[in-house]
């Protein structure tokens, strides 16, 4: 790139690639400055990841651009290649890297004027179509396929879905037609990479539709997404009104190992819908379902095989490339089938995949739920604090009878754990569940949910709503996030706690836990493992009358252990801090600026 010459200050380039594959673009950042290198040789060493799709019709275009000024970028030499020539690759093995000529264009394509196309350099890159990985273009835990992209690497069908479409009741009236509320009601079902539609029934609130799908099932945990819509399409108004789209009216998730194999399931769905008014009962779906499995050891087999295909693990996608191609992938499901006849929208297709946006309601669903696993853990703690407070004197001795009796046989220890779970689970087989579980109102916290939480779960993004209303929930928000931060900073705290015993950051403390160590030491030599364990099973199961309302020697040890929480900077009060030298006054306004 030659520079300005006379009297002009010489302009060193600022050069960029800008890639892009159909309607997605990347950019690099301008080339770091290097000694090694010139200017007019620049360096990037960065990778991106775009969603492409067969037949491969698209073109890559890669662009260096010099920055010429503030926000102006100028096209310095391009290079086309066609996705359908680049290499494939199916396994963790390096493409080779290909210097690939930079061609730049002259003039223009008039009548009388030649457009002049030559080679100006070339750009080194290493390109592949990775097919050893799945596209998930929906979370995994609602995934219906993770098969690899390469059908070569794909493993044989483990079993059949079988699924008919009956009926829908009771449908909540989406339109007005004649002075009376219609649906105009159809079904969209979605499994693997295939999606079905069924024929749209006009002006019913209990449509028939009778339709049977067959899926091949390559993975026991794959789930079934059925979604009942109302056609835009039909309204007679869509002629004039050209934003007129179709209206989810409900939604059923069916993950295939929570049923029965060969065993038909005929049961009706509920189909509750959230709503800025708050949660709906929007009618109910009538299935049938028959999961048949062709070969049930294949079928077992699949518990123990990885959940996604081998180069998810061997080479890691980032969680921000997860993301990024998720919506890419999205985004390149709709505009296929926006495409088909007849065609969906994009509105739909994100409803059968359930895009995840911040809402109040369901991090509220989200930490109850965590508090319903843990309750299990929770009754046990419970359990054994009233054994060991001799709460009840028959349960306290029959347990210190079966503690000493392990203790004295402990080759029984493990096999009377695995005994008492398997127990567990056939004394649970009586009360399985009989029917497929379906969307919870109850469970997704939508039945008391406060109207400001609705309204900001409908907002958009970025937000519509007046400065007041973004300030409160700002603040609501704030405060919430203070709570979790505090709860985060104590488990930070007892984990540094625990580092603290043997990091010398207090050195009192530490040396007392040495000399401990050295002493247990000492005396898990001299004495046998049964005695100790016997004496600290009596140690706990002590009666109350020998028990302390204190804490014990080891929580008020540990307690007394110093963490980095010490050292967390703590913000003062906001206001001007000024600084006076002998030239005048410093006015600043921040803590973090004061010098």
């Amino acid at each position: 790139m030659p520079g300005h010459r006379g009297l002009e200050v010489v302009r060193f380039p600022e050069f960029s690639t800008k890639v892009q594959v159909g309607n997605q673009i990347w950019r690099t950042g301008n080339a770091a400055p290097s000694t090694r290198r010139s200017f007019s040789s620049p360096y990037w060493n960065m990778e991106h990841l775009f969603v492409v799709t067969e037949p491969f019709e698209d073109n890559l275009l890669v662009s260096v651009e010099d920055k010429v000024g503030p926000g102006k970028e100028e096209v310095v030499a391009t290079m086309l290649l066609p996705v359908a020539k680049i290499e494939k690759r199916a396994d963790e093995k390096p493409v080779t890297s290909r210097w690939f000529n930079l061609e730049s264009h002259f003039g223009s394509a008039g009548d009388n004027h030649k457009l002049i196309t030559r080679i100006v350099s070339q750009i080194h890159m290493q390109i592949s179509i990775d097919e050893g990985y799945d596209l998930l273009d929906e979370g995994t835990i609602h995934s219906s396929d993770v098969r690899t992209t390469d059908k070569r690497l794909r493993k044989p069908q483990v079993g059949v879905l079988e699924m008919r479409i009956l009926r829908a009741v009771g449908l909540a009236p989406m339109k007005i037609k004649d002075g009376r509320g219609v649906t105009d009601a159809y079904c969209l079902a979605r499994f693997g990479k295939e999606w079905v539609k069924t024929h749209t029934v006009v002006d019913s609130l209990s449509p028939m539709w009778n339709v049977q799908y067959i899926w091949e099932v390559y993975d026991p945990c794959s789930v079934l997404t059925i979604g009942v819509f109302d056609d835009g399409r039909m309204n007679k108004n869509t002629t004039t009104n050209p934003i007129a789209r179709d209206c989810p009216i409900g939604k059923v998730r069916i993950r295939l190992s929570t049923i029965e194999t060969d065993r038909v399931y005929s049961h009706s769905y509920p189909l509750p819908m959230l709503h800025s008014a708050g949660v709906r009962k929007m009618g109910e779906l009538h299935l049938a379902l028959r999961f048949s499995c062709i070969n049930v050891a294949n079928m077992l087999l699949k518990y123990t095989m990885p959940l996604l295909p081998k180069m998810h693990y061997l080479h890691p996608l980032s969680a921000d490339q997860l993301d990024t191609l998720r919506h890419e992938a999205l985004n390149v499901v709709a505009s296929k089938l926006s495409n088909e006849e007849p065609p969906l929208s994009k509105e739909v297709v994100e409803f059968m995949h359930d895009l995840h946006k911040w809402s109040m309601r369901r991090s509220k669903a989200t930490f109850f739920r965590i508090l319903s696993n843990l309750s299990g853990l929770t009754a046990v703690l419970k359990l054994l604090d009233g054994i060991c407070n001799w709460k009840n004197r028959v349960t306290s001795v029959l347990f210190l009878i079966i503690y000493l009796t392990l203790v004295m046989l402990p080759a029984f220890i493990i096999p009377a754990i695995l005994l008492y779970m398997a127990f567990v689970a056939c004394w649970n087989y009586r009360f399985r569940p009989r029917h497929p579980p379906h969307m919870d109102a109850r469970l997704s916290h939508a039945e008391n949910v406060a109207a400001d939480e609705l309204d900001e779960e409908f907002d958009t993004f970025p937000s519509t709503a007046s400065d007041d209303i973004v300030k409160m929930r700002y603040d609501r928000l704030r405060s919430l996030a203070g709570r979790v931060q505090a709860v985060a900073g104590d488990v930070a705290t007892q984990g540094e706690r625990i580092l603290v015993l043997l990091t010398w950051r207090d050195p009192r403390a530490t040396f007392l836990f040495m000399m401990f160590c050295l002493v247990a030491a000492v005396v898990f030599y001299v004495l046998p493992f049964r005695v100790v364990m016997t004496l600290f099973g009596l140690y706990l199961l002590k009666p109350p009358r020998f028990r302390s309302k204190l804490p014990s020697y080891a929580v008020r040890f540990f307690k007394r252990l110093p963490s980095k929480a010490d050292n967390i900077l703590v913000a003062g009060e906001r206001k001007d801090y000024v600084c006076q030298d002998t030239q005048g006054f410093l006015v600043v306004r921040d803590l973090e600026n004061l010098q």
